[in-house]
Protein backbone atom coordinates (compact mmCIF):
# COMPACT_ATOMS: atom_id res chain seq x y z
CA UNK A 1 0.00 0.00 0.00
CA UNK A 2 1.34 3.20 -1.22
CA UNK A 3 0.45 6.57 -1.76
CA UNK A 4 1.27 8.86 -4.68
CA UNK A 5 -0.62 12.02 -4.48
CA UNK A 6 -2.72 13.40 -1.06
CA UNK A 7 -4.72 16.46 -0.96
CA UNK A 8 -6.19 17.38 2.43
CA UNK A 9 -8.59 20.19 2.96
CA UNK A 10 -9.61 22.02 6.38
CA UNK A 11 -7.65 19.50 8.93
CA UNK A 12 -6.54 21.85 12.02
CA UNK A 13 -4.78 24.48 10.43
CA UNK A 14 -3.83 22.37 7.05
CA UNK A 15 -6.20 24.54 4.92
CA UNK A 16 -5.54 23.51 1.19
CA UNK A 17 -2.26 20.91 0.96
CA UNK A 18 -1.45 18.95 -1.88
CA UNK A 19 1.51 16.72 -1.83
CA UNK A 20 2.88 13.78 -4.21
CA UNK A 21 5.25 12.08 -1.13
CA UNK A 22 7.76 9.60 -1.63
CA UNK A 23 6.94 6.09 -1.65
CA UNK A 24 9.57 5.43 0.65
CA UNK A 25 10.70 8.20 3.35
CA UNK A 26 8.86 11.42 3.82
CA UNK A 27 10.36 13.50 6.28
CA UNK A 28 8.15 16.66 7.89
CA UNK A 29 10.16 19.39 10.01
CA UNK A 30 8.78 22.31 11.56
CA UNK A 31 8.36 24.19 14.29
CA UNK A 32 5.92 22.94 17.26
CA UNK A 33 2.33 23.96 16.06
CA UNK A 34 2.86 24.27 12.23
CA UNK A 35 1.14 21.28 11.60
CA UNK A 36 3.61 18.48 11.24
CA UNK A 37 1.73 16.23 12.75
CA UNK A 38 -1.71 17.26 11.23
CA UNK A 39 -0.48 15.54 8.16
CA UNK A 40 -0.43 12.48 9.79
CA UNK A 41 -3.78 13.03 11.47
CA UNK A 42 -4.92 13.65 7.73
CA UNK A 43 -3.24 10.33 6.65
CA UNK A 44 -5.17 8.54 9.17
CA UNK A 45 -8.19 9.91 8.13
CA UNK A 46 -7.62 9.07 5.00
CA UNK A 47 -7.26 5.01 6.23
CA UNK A 48 -9.45 4.83 9.32
CA UNK A 49 -11.68 7.63 8.52
CA UNK A 50 -10.86 8.73 12.21
CA UNK A 51 -7.84 11.23 13.86
CA UNK A 52 -5.21 9.07 15.91
CA UNK A 53 -5.26 12.20 18.12
CA UNK A 54 -9.36 13.18 19.11
CA UNK A 55 -12.45 11.49 19.48
CA UNK A 56 -14.02 14.53 18.72
CA UNK A 57 -14.30 15.16 14.66
CA UNK A 58 -14.89 19.28 15.06
CA UNK A 59 -11.56 19.40 16.85
CA UNK A 60 -9.94 17.98 13.64
CA UNK A 61 -12.00 20.51 11.39
CA UNK A 62 -10.34 23.22 10.65
CA UNK A 63 -12.59 26.61 13.06
CA UNK A 64 -15.47 27.60 10.24
CA UNK A 65 -15.55 24.64 8.02
CA UNK A 66 -18.29 22.50 8.29
CA UNK A 67 -16.12 19.20 6.44
CA UNK A 68 -13.15 17.65 6.36
CA UNK A 69 -11.64 15.77 3.36
CA UNK A 70 -8.72 13.81 2.62
CA UNK A 71 -8.42 12.68 -0.53
CA UNK A 72 -5.59 10.30 -2.41
CA UNK A 73 -4.04 8.13 -5.28
CA UNK A 74 -3.67 4.70 -3.65
CA UNK A 75 -1.36 1.60 -5.01
CA UNK A 76 -3.73 -0.53 -2.47
CA UNK A 77 -2.76 -4.05 -3.34
CA UNK A 78 1.33 -3.00 -4.37
CA UNK A 79 0.35 -4.40 -7.99
CA UNK A 80 1.31 -0.84 -9.86
CA UNK A 81 -2.78 -0.17 -10.39
CA UNK A 82 -3.36 3.70 -8.89
CA UNK A 83 -7.09 4.31 -7.39
CA UNK A 84 -9.13 7.73 -6.21
CA UNK A 85 -9.71 6.88 -2.43
CA UNK A 86 -11.29 9.81 -0.59
CA UNK A 87 -13.08 10.12 3.47
CA UNK A 88 -14.88 13.16 4.21
CA UNK A 89 -16.58 13.77 7.61
CA UNK A 90 -18.13 16.92 8.90
CA UNK A 91 -19.70 18.02 11.90
CA UNK A 92 -22.76 16.47 12.22
CA UNK A 93 -20.89 13.14 12.49
CA UNK A 94 -21.50 11.49 8.77
CA UNK A 95 -18.63 10.21 7.20
CA UNK A 96 -18.64 9.23 3.54
CA UNK A 97 -15.88 7.18 2.23
CA UNK A 98 -15.49 6.31 -1.54
CA UNK A 99 -13.00 3.74 -3.31
CA UNK A 100 -12.41 3.43 -6.98
CA UNK A 101 -15.94 5.54 -7.83
CA UNK A 102 -17.95 3.57 -5.40
CA UNK A 103 -18.70 4.13 -1.84
CA UNK A 104 -17.07 1.26 1.02
CA UNK A 105 -17.87 0.58 4.76
CA UNK A 106 -15.42 1.26 7.58
CA UNK A 107 -14.14 -2.19 7.73
CA UNK A 108 -13.30 -2.25 4.35
CA UNK A 109 -11.60 0.89 4.54
CA UNK A 110 -9.23 -0.54 7.45
CA UNK A 111 -8.43 -3.51 5.28
CA UNK A 112 -7.83 -1.41 2.30
CA UNK A 113 -5.26 0.77 4.26
CA UNK A 114 -3.00 -1.17 6.66
CA UNK A 115 -1.97 1.79 8.96
CA UNK A 116 0.73 1.75 11.91
CA UNK A 117 0.97 4.75 14.32
CA UNK A 118 4.20 5.20 16.53
CA UNK A 119 3.78 8.24 18.68
CA UNK A 120 3.73 9.52 21.94
CA UNK A 121 0.55 7.27 22.77
CA UNK A 122 2.20 4.15 21.97
CA UNK A 123 3.97 4.03 25.28
CA UNK A 124 0.81 2.81 26.23
CA UNK A 125 1.26 -0.63 24.59
CA UNK A 126 3.63 -0.56 27.62
CA UNK A 127 2.34 1.02 29.87
CA UNK A 128 -1.90 1.63 29.16
CA UNK A 129 -4.56 -0.60 30.04
CA UNK A 130 -5.20 -4.42 28.38
CA UNK A 131 -7.49 -3.25 26.26
CA UNK A 132 -4.81 -1.05 23.94
CA UNK A 133 -2.78 -4.32 23.75
CA UNK A 134 -6.06 -6.65 23.01
CA UNK A 135 -6.11 -3.59 20.22
CA UNK A 136 -3.00 -3.98 19.21
CA UNK A 137 -3.03 -7.91 18.64
CA UNK A 138 -6.57 -8.11 17.13
CA UNK A 139 -5.07 -5.79 14.28
CA UNK A 140 -3.01 -8.52 13.42
CA UNK A 141 -5.36 -10.84 13.52
CA UNK A 142 -7.94 -8.80 11.36
CA UNK A 143 -5.60 -8.61 9.00
CA UNK A 144 -3.98 -11.61 9.12
CA UNK A 145 -7.92 -14.25 8.96
CA UNK A 146 -10.99 -12.59 7.34
CA UNK A 147 -12.97 -14.68 9.49
CA UNK A 148 -12.15 -12.65 12.60
CA UNK A 149 -13.96 -9.40 12.19
CA UNK A 150 -17.17 -11.60 12.13
CA UNK A 151 -16.12 -14.27 14.48
CA UNK A 152 -14.95 -10.95 17.00
CA UNK A 153 -18.47 -9.12 16.01
CA UNK A 154 -20.44 -12.25 17.18
CA UNK A 155 -18.58 -12.33 20.70
CA UNK A 156 -19.33 -9.08 21.39
CA UNK A 157 -23.08 -9.20 20.47
CA UNK A 158 -23.09 -12.35 23.24
CA UNK A 159 -20.34 -10.70 25.85
CA UNK A 160 -22.99 -7.30 25.71
CA UNK A 161 -25.91 -9.23 26.47
CA UNK A 162 -24.72 -11.95 28.51
CA UNK A 163 -23.60 -8.07 30.63
CA UNK A 164 -27.60 -7.08 30.78
CA UNK A 165 -28.54 -9.85 32.00
CA UNK A 166 -26.25 -10.48 34.99
CA UNK A 167 -26.90 -6.39 35.42
CA UNK A 168 -30.67 -6.97 35.87
CA UNK A 169 -30.11 -10.31 37.64
CA UNK A 170 -32.87 -11.95 35.46
CA UNK A 171 -30.74 -14.69 33.83
CA UNK A 172 -32.04 -18.50 35.00
CA UNK A 173 -30.29 -21.53 34.39
CA UNK A 174 -31.64 -22.53 31.05
CA UNK A 175 -30.99 -18.81 29.25
CA UNK A 176 -27.46 -19.12 31.26
CA UNK A 177 -26.49 -22.02 29.97
CA UNK A 178 -28.01 -21.03 26.33
CA UNK A 179 -25.65 -18.09 26.42
CA UNK A 180 -22.45 -19.16 27.41
CA UNK A 181 -22.91 -21.90 24.74
CA UNK A 182 -22.42 -18.78 22.49
CA UNK A 183 -20.14 -16.99 24.32
CA UNK A 184 -17.57 -20.04 24.63
CA UNK A 185 -18.00 -21.14 21.17
CA UNK A 186 -16.80 -17.48 19.82
CA UNK A 187 -14.23 -17.52 22.62
CA UNK A 188 -12.08 -20.35 22.14
CA UNK A 189 -11.94 -19.66 18.43
CA UNK A 190 -11.17 -15.60 18.71
CA UNK A 191 -8.29 -16.97 21.21
CA UNK A 192 -6.77 -19.67 18.89
CA UNK A 193 -6.83 -16.63 15.94
CA UNK A 194 -4.75 -14.70 18.70
CA UNK A 195 -2.71 -17.38 20.09
CA UNK A 196 -2.01 -18.29 16.49
CA UNK A 197 -0.82 -14.74 15.44
CA UNK A 198 1.23 -13.84 18.30
CA UNK A 199 3.54 -16.94 17.49
CA UNK A 200 3.84 -15.49 14.32
CA UNK A 201 4.81 -12.47 15.54
CA UNK A 202 7.10 -13.55 18.23
CA UNK A 203 10.27 -14.33 15.97
CA UNK A 204 9.81 -11.13 13.73
CA UNK A 205 9.69 -8.81 16.83
CA UNK A 206 12.76 -10.79 18.44
CA UNK A 207 14.65 -10.16 15.63
CA UNK A 208 13.80 -5.97 15.64
CA UNK A 209 14.60 -5.91 19.28
CA UNK A 210 17.66 -7.54 18.70
CA UNK A 211 18.82 -4.89 16.38
CA UNK A 212 17.42 -1.44 18.01
CA UNK A 213 17.80 -2.70 21.54
CA UNK A 214 20.79 -5.19 21.25
CA UNK A 215 21.57 -6.48 24.95
CA UNK A 216 18.09 -6.81 25.94
CA UNK A 217 16.37 -10.24 26.49
CA UNK A 218 12.64 -9.05 25.81
CA UNK A 219 9.97 -11.80 25.61
CA UNK A 220 6.38 -11.69 24.28
CA UNK A 221 3.70 -13.44 26.56
CA UNK A 222 0.31 -13.72 25.64
CA UNK A 223 -2.59 -13.84 28.82
CA UNK A 224 -6.02 -15.25 26.94
CA UNK A 225 -8.50 -13.64 29.62
CA UNK A 226 -8.96 -16.63 31.48
CA UNK A 227 -6.61 -19.92 32.74
CA UNK A 228 -6.68 -22.55 30.47
CA UNK A 229 -6.14 -25.65 32.26
CA UNK A 230 -9.68 -25.33 33.54
CA UNK A 231 -12.50 -25.18 30.48
CA UNK A 232 -14.16 -21.80 30.12
CA UNK A 233 -17.81 -22.80 30.51
CA UNK A 234 -16.90 -24.59 33.86
CA UNK A 235 -15.39 -21.08 34.90
CA UNK A 236 -18.42 -19.65 33.68
CA UNK A 237 -20.58 -21.56 35.93
CA UNK A 238 -17.79 -21.17 38.94
CA UNK A 239 -18.17 -17.91 38.53
CA UNK A 240 -21.42 -16.75 37.99
CA UNK A 241 -22.82 -16.18 41.56
CA UNK A 242 -19.66 -13.21 41.70
CA UNK A 243 -20.57 -12.08 38.02
CA UNK A 244 -24.16 -11.67 38.86
CA UNK A 245 -23.20 -9.70 41.98
CA UNK A 246 -20.66 -7.61 39.92
CA UNK A 247 -22.77 -7.35 36.68
CA UNK A 248 -20.25 -8.09 33.80
CA UNK A 249 -18.59 -11.41 32.57
CA UNK A 250 -15.07 -11.64 34.37
CA UNK A 251 -13.12 -14.32 32.67
CA UNK A 252 -13.00 -14.64 28.47
CA UNK A 253 -11.24 -12.72 25.40
CA UNK A 254 -12.45 -9.57 26.62
CA UNK A 255 -9.69 -9.82 29.60
CA UNK A 256 -6.76 -11.15 27.24
CA UNK A 257 -3.20 -9.33 27.41
CA UNK A 258 -0.06 -9.13 25.87
CA UNK A 259 2.38 -8.97 28.43
CA UNK A 260 5.98 -7.94 27.42
CA UNK A 261 9.08 -8.77 29.83
CA UNK A 262 12.64 -7.68 29.99
CA UNK A 263 14.48 -11.27 31.68
CA UNK A 264 11.32 -11.84 33.07
CA UNK A 265 9.99 -8.93 34.93
CA UNK A 266 7.53 -6.31 33.46
CA UNK A 267 9.39 -4.06 30.50
CA UNK A 268 7.28 -0.96 32.08
CA UNK A 269 9.29 -1.58 35.11
CA UNK A 270 12.23 -1.99 33.92
CA UNK A 271 13.16 0.08 30.78
CA UNK A 272 14.15 3.51 30.56
CA UNK A 273 11.72 5.86 28.39
CA UNK A 274 14.47 6.12 24.88
CA UNK A 275 14.36 1.80 25.68
CA UNK A 276 10.34 1.60 26.04
CA UNK A 277 10.11 4.04 22.77
CA UNK A 278 12.63 1.38 20.83
CA UNK A 279 10.52 -1.31 22.49
CA UNK A 280 7.27 -0.46 21.32
CA UNK A 281 8.69 0.85 18.02
CA UNK A 282 9.93 -2.60 17.61
CA UNK A 283 5.98 -4.22 18.18
CA UNK A 284 4.95 -1.74 15.39
CA UNK A 285 7.46 -2.52 12.90
CA UNK A 286 7.12 -6.31 13.84
CA UNK A 287 3.73 -5.81 13.06
CA UNK A 288 4.53 -4.48 9.34
CA UNK A 289 6.96 -6.67 8.68
CA UNK A 290 4.71 -9.46 9.66
CA UNK A 291 1.61 -7.90 7.58
CA UNK A 292 4.60 -7.45 4.37
CA UNK A 293 5.58 -11.39 4.74
CA UNK A 294 1.56 -12.76 5.06
CA UNK A 295 -0.13 -10.35 2.03
CA UNK A 296 3.01 -8.72 -0.02
CA UNK A 297 1.59 -5.46 0.80
CA UNK A 298 3.75 -2.86 2.59
CA UNK A 299 2.15 -1.10 5.97
CA UNK A 300 1.78 2.98 5.89
CA UNK A 301 3.86 4.31 8.89
CA UNK A 302 2.94 7.25 10.92
CA UNK A 303 6.26 8.20 13.05
CA UNK A 304 5.72 11.53 14.77
CA UNK A 305 8.45 13.29 16.13
CA UNK A 306 10.98 10.47 15.97
CA UNK A 307 14.36 12.10 17.61
CA UNK A 308 12.00 12.94 20.62
CA UNK A 309 13.11 10.19 23.84
CA UNK A 310 16.21 9.04 21.04
CA UNK A 311 19.97 9.63 21.25
CA UNK A 312 21.59 9.74 18.44
CA UNK A 313 22.66 6.25 18.18
CA UNK A 314 19.39 4.95 18.45
CA UNK A 315 18.03 7.40 16.15
CA UNK A 316 20.09 6.24 13.40
CA UNK A 317 19.51 2.61 14.65
CA UNK A 318 16.05 3.47 14.01
CA UNK A 319 16.30 5.12 10.31
CA UNK A 320 18.75 2.42 9.32
CA UNK A 321 15.93 -0.22 10.47
CA UNK A 322 12.89 1.96 8.46
CA UNK A 323 14.97 2.06 5.56
CA UNK A 324 15.31 -1.27 5.30
CA UNK A 325 11.76 -1.77 4.83
CA UNK A 326 9.62 -1.88 2.14
CA UNK A 327 7.34 0.41 3.77
CA UNK A 328 6.21 4.33 2.75
CA UNK A 329 6.81 6.59 6.03
CA UNK A 330 5.74 9.99 7.23
CA UNK A 331 7.94 11.08 9.80
CA UNK A 332 7.97 14.45 11.32
CA UNK A 333 10.42 16.31 13.54
CA UNK A 334 10.96 19.57 15.37
CA UNK A 335 14.32 20.18 13.60
CA UNK A 336 15.32 18.23 10.13
CA UNK A 337 19.01 17.86 11.38
CA UNK A 338 18.12 15.30 14.19
CA UNK A 339 17.57 13.07 11.27
CA UNK A 340 20.47 13.88 8.89
CA UNK A 341 21.23 10.21 9.12
CA UNK A 342 22.84 9.57 6.31
CA UNK A 343 19.83 8.00 3.68
CA UNK A 344 21.36 5.26 0.60
CA UNK A 345 21.34 6.93 -2.66
CA UNK A 346 18.87 4.31 -3.55
CA UNK A 347 16.82 5.33 -0.98
CA UNK A 348 13.54 7.89 -2.08
CA UNK A 349 13.55 10.55 0.95
CA UNK A 350 11.49 13.39 0.35
CA UNK A 351 12.07 16.83 3.23
CA UNK A 352 9.52 19.19 3.50
CA UNK A 353 8.89 21.85 5.64
CA UNK A 354 5.65 23.05 7.65
CA UNK A 355 5.17 26.49 8.71
CA UNK A 356 1.48 28.08 9.46
CA UNK A 357 -0.36 25.03 7.45
CA UNK A 358 1.55 25.68 4.19
CA UNK A 359 4.36 22.64 3.84
CA UNK A 360 7.04 23.02 1.13
CA UNK A 361 9.09 20.35 -0.18
CA UNK A 362 12.96 21.20 0.58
Amino acid sequence: MTISRLNIRSVRNLSSVSIAPSARINIFSGPNGSGKTSVLEAIHLLGLARSFRTSKVRHLIAAGDPTVTVQGKVDSLAQGVEQTLGVERNLEGQTRVRFAGADIDLASLAELVPLQVIDSATFDLLDGSPSIRRQFIDWGVFHADKAFIQLWRGFRRVLKQRNTLLKCGKIGHQMRAAWDHEFVGFAEQITRLRQEYLQLLTPEFEQIVEKLLPGQSLSLGFSPGWDLKKPLDELLATNFERDLRQGFTSAGPQRADLRVKVDGHTAAERLSRGQKKLAVSALKLAQGALFYRMTGRPCIYLIDDLPSELDATHCQLFCEFVEQMASQCFITCVDSRALSYQWQPNTDVLHYSINDGSVTPL
